[in-house]
C-alpha cells in the first residue's frame, strides 16, 4: 500500500488553504501584525495562556513598505500592503523556522477589501515559495475555520477586559501627554501598566476591573501637567489607519508635536459596532435571526465593561470620560442609515458627530486612498455634517505608498492653523517625543520618516 502523501495541488482560482492543525499548536509560532500596541500585547498574552505560541511584530522600517509593494498591487488597500508587507518582511528576516511558523490575520467580512487580505497573503506566500505556511483567520463571521485554532469562552471574556483596559490607557494618555511637565512620564505610566496588565492575564486579578481602574487613574492623576492653551483634534477613519502608527505616520505623535491634544475613541466601539450590525442585518434584511441573542450576550457583556470604565473616569473627576457606544448609535439617527455598514460604515459618521457634540470641532479623517466605503461614510458625509455643525473643521487625509508624508502633514497643519485661530491661542508644541528612526530614508516615501508606536 502506497502511504506517500500526495502533493497539494493549487486550484485554478488561487493558492490552496493550508490549515493550522491541532498538532501545530505545540510546534508553530504564530506571527501577529501590529495595529494597537497596548491592546495587542494583552491579547497576545491571553492567547499564550490558551497554549499558543504568539509573537507580536513591532517592526517599523522602510522594508515593510517595499515588501508590501512587491507582493500586493499598489491599487490595493494600503493597510493590506502594510500588514502583508510586515508579515512577509518577518518571514524573510531569517529569525524564524519557516516550517514551524504560522501567520494570523483578522477579518470582519462584508464588502470591504479587507475581506480579501487572506487571499492576497496566501498568494504572496505562494509566489515566494512559502505556500506551506498556514494562515489563521481570526473572525467571528464564519469566513474560515482552522481545527487547530479555537477561541474558548474564557479567552473571549478576557479579551473583553483587555479591550477595555487598552481603551482606558489610550484615552487617558492622550489627555496627559500634550501637557506633561516631565517629557516621557506619560509613556512610562502607559508602559508600566501595559506590562502589569499583561502579567495579570495569568491570574484572576485581571478581572478585578474596578480595582485596576482606580489604580490606573491614580497613577495618571499623579502625572505633573502644565496648564497651557490647546486645541483638541479628533482622529477618525478606517480602523487600521486610525490606530496604526505605521499606517498614519504616527499621527498622534505629530499632533502632540504641533501643540494639539489627540482625541481617539476606543476599539471597543468598533467591536460593538460589528456585533450590532448583526441585529441590523436581521431587522433590515431578514438575515441571521440569532444575531439578537449574540448582541444581548456578547454585546451586553462588552458594553457593561465600557460602562464600568466610563463610571470610574467620571468618579475620578480629573479626566473627560469617553462616550458610551449606545450614544454613538443615537447620534446618527436622521443623518445616515444603520444599514450603511461597509467598512466602518455608520460608526465613522457617528464618531465625527460625537466629537462635535463633545466640543471637539477639529477632526482628521484618515483613510486608505481609494477606499470606497470610507469615501462614502467619511468624505461623503462631511458636507452634511457641516450643514448641521458649521463649526466643524474637518480634513480628510488619504494614505498610500505613493503619497508624500510632508503633503499630508501640511494639510493637517492648515486645519490646525484654523483651529488655533478660532480658539484665539498660539500653538505651543509639547516636548519632543522619542520616535525611533527608520532603517532607511527616502524622501519620496510616505514611510521614509520615523513611524514609532502609537500610544
Amino acid at each position: 500500500m502506497n502511504t506517500q502523501r500526495r502533493p497539494v495541488l493549487e486550484p485554478e482560482y488561487g493558492p490552496a488553504h493550508v490549515e493550522f492543525t491541532p498538532e501545530m499548536k505545540k510546534t508553530h509560532t504564530i506571527l501577529v501584525p501590529m495595529m494597537l500596541p497596548i491592546h495587542f500585547e494583552m491579547l497576545c498574552e491571553i492567547f499564550r495562556q490558551q497554549g499558543y505560541k504568539v509573537e507580536l511584530l513591532r517592526t517599523t522600517h522602510r522594508g515593510i513598505v517595499d515588501e508590501g509593494l512587491k507582493n500586493v498591487h499598489n491599487d490595493t488597500c494600503y493597510p493590506a500592503l502594510l500588514v502583508i508587507g510586515q508579515l512577509m518582511d518577518a518571514l524573510k528576516s531569517g529569525k524564524y523556522d519557516l516550517h514551524h511558523t504560522a501567520l494570523l490575520i483578522t477579518q470582519t467580512g462584508g464588502g470591504c477589501r479587507a475581506s480579501n487580505y487572506l487571499s492576497l497573503l496566501r498568494k504572496a506566500l505562494h509566489n515566494a515559495g512559502m505556500g506551506y505556511i498556514p494562515v489563521v483567520s481570526l473572525n467571528f463571521s464564519g469566513l474560515e475555520k482552522n481545527s487547530g485554532f479555537l477561541v474558548s469562552t474564557p479567552t473571549l471574556v478576557k479579551a473583553a477586559f483587555a479591550l477595555t483596559y487598552g481603551d482606558m490607557l489610550m484615552w487617558l494618555s492622550n489627555q496627559c501627554r500634550p501637557y506633561e511637565k516631565n517629557p516621557g512620564e506619560t509613556q512610562r505610566v502607559v508602559d508600566r501598566w501595559t506590562q502589569e496588565l499583561t502579567n495579570q492575564c495569568r491570574s484572576p486579578r485581571f478581572l478585578f476591573v474596578e480595582k485596576n481602574f482606580r489604580r490606573i487613574l491614580r497613577d495618571f492623576s499623579a502625572i505633573q501637567l502644565v496648564e497651557k492653551p490647546h486645541v483638541r483634534v479628533g482622529i477618525v477613519g478606517e480602523i487600521y489607519m486610525k490606530y496604526a502608527a505605521l499606517g498614519n505616520n504616527a499621527l498622534e505623535d505629530f499632533l502632540v508635536s504641533q501643540g494639539a491634544e489627540p482625541v481617539v475613541s476606543g476599539v471597543s466601539d468598533f467591536v460593538l459596532y460589528c456585533l450590532r450590525n448583526g441585529v441590523f442585518d436581521h431587522r433590515l434584511y431578514g438575515l441571521n435571526p440569532a444575531a439578537g441573542f449574540v448582541w444581548n450576550v456578547a454585546g451586553g457583556y462588552l458594553l457593561a465593561r465600557q460602562k464600568q470604565m466610563i463610571r470610574a473616569i467620571r468618579e475620578n473627576g480629573r479626566f473627560r470620560p469617553p462616550a458610551l457606544f449606545t450614544t454613538l448609535e443615537t447620534l446618527v439617527e436622521g443623518v445616515i442609515g444603520t444599514g450603511a455598514k461597509m467598512g466602518e460604515g455608520w460608526l465613522l459618521t457617528s464618531e465625527m458627530l460625537e466629537l462635535l457634540h463633545s466640543g471637539v470641532d477639529n477632526i482628521v479623517c484618515t483613510q486608505p486612498f481609494g477606499c470606497l466605503p470610507n469615501h462614502i461614510v467619511a468624505k461623503g458625509m462631511i458636507r452634511k455634517i457641516r450643514e448641521a455643525h458649521p463649526q466643524a473643521n474637518i480634513v480628510a487625509v488619504d494614505y498610500d505608498p505613493g503619497a508624500t508624508r510632508i503633503n499630508q502633514e501640511n494639510r493637517i497643519k492648515l486645519m490646525l492653523a484654523t483651529a488655533f485661530q478660532r480658539a484665539g491661542v498660539s500653538p505651543e508644541p509639547a516636548a519632543p517625543q522619542h520616535v525611533p528612526a527608520p532603517a532607511a530614508e527616502e524622501s519620496h516615501s510616505i514611510s521614509s520618516q520615523p513611524v514609532g508606536a502609537a500610544v
